[in-house]
């Protein structure tokens, strides 16, 4: 196949963590193999989200991380930009004309129990009561109330390599966190996860896993240079769980999760979807299957399943 050639350079705009440097550097690995005539800028781009050391709420949720981004892009300063999926709002949720060009492989975004490098190793289960446990995300939270209710859920900020040092440090504010195994991996710390939490009954972060680039909807060349490095069957789950999302207009603050299986064999997507109560009570679940070339429809219809199956209270109660 041919590369799509052109002499302006294609700026990139990412954050500046560690994590965010990780995933650039091997997405641009990939860019420059397929477009070596292409010269790739990488702009940094320093969110309203790193900067704020409070609640995500105060500032309106995980849009904070792409607000920035999303203003280069959309006045021309960056022809792309890209972040993890689980980060990226829905459609439902910003600012329109920007649209997912490239997916990298999906990862492992399993939450995994990470505890102070001196603890010996735990579980959740084995945990004393009252440990509190650190995460910013309301979806763990709600499941630590339903599944653990002995245990203390606090919120924490900052990038995950900070996070891991102030653990170690006792200043982080917790006794142990929640983390996502592949970003541990990407920092080259996938020893530091004590335990692998269950996803049938632990359910990962929508998107968790996956690296999104994307661009302006009406900007054709940058489209042709990433549409080749896009990783299809990432794509196609990707696509499912944020049309889950999006049906039930779920944000970062929305104690919920759409975690979608490709099956290449039976050409099918499954999509399991949960929305959780924040206090801790019976979760509304559900799972329905379609073939690939639908899964953006069968995410639609998970969705429409929870809202059906009386989850629009629980989203009241968790917004």
């Amino acid at each position: 196949m041919t590369s799509t050639v052109t002499t302006r350079p294609l700026r990139l705009g990412t954050r500046p963590s560690p994590m965010a440097m990780e995933q650039t550097g091997r997405f641009a690995a990939l860019f420059r193999d397929r477009h070596p005539d292409t010269p790739l800028d990488i702009v940094t781009i320093t969110s309203e989200g790193d900067r704020h050391r409070g609640p995500l709420s105060q500032i309106g949720g995980k849009g904070a991380f792409t607000r920035s981004a999303d203003a280069r892009l959309l006045d021309g300063r960056i022809d792309a930009a890209i972040a993890c999926a689980k980060d990226v709002p829905g459609p439902h949720d910003r600012a329109p004309g920007i649209t997912v060009g490239a997916v990298l492989p999906r990862e492992d975004g399993r939450d995994v129990l990470v505890l102070p490098a001196w603890h010996p190793p735990a579980t959740l289960a084995g945990l004393p009561p009252g440990t509190r446990v650190g995460t910013s995300a309301p979806r763990r939270a709600a499941l630590l109330r339903a599944l653990h209710p002995e245990l203390v859920p606090v919120p924490i900020r900052g990038n995950a390599d900070s996070r891991l040092s102030r653990l170690d440090a006792g200043t982080l504010g917790v006794d142990v966190m929640i983390a996502v195994l592949a970003g541990l991996r990407r920092l080259g710390l996938a020893d530091r996860a004590s335990q692998i939490l269950d996803p049938t009954q632990w359910l990962p972060a929508s998107g968790a896993g996956i690296v999104a680039i994307e661009h302006r909807a009406d900007d054709r060349d940058t489209g042709s240079l990433l549409a080749p490095l896009a990783h299809g069957p990432t794509r196609i789950v990707l696509g499912a769980e944020r049309a889950a999302l999006a049906t039930l207009h779920g944000s970062c603050l929305t104690a919920a999760s759409v975690h979608a299986i490709h099956d290449p064999v039976a050409e099918s997507v499954t999509v399991h979807a949960v929305v959780l109560d924040p206090h801790g009570g019976t979760p509304i679940r559900t799972t329905t299957s379609g073939p690939t070339n639908q899964a953006t429809r069968t995410g639609q219809r998970a969705g429409q399943q929870l809202l059906d199956a009386g989850a629009a209270a629980l989203l009241g109660e968790s917004s």
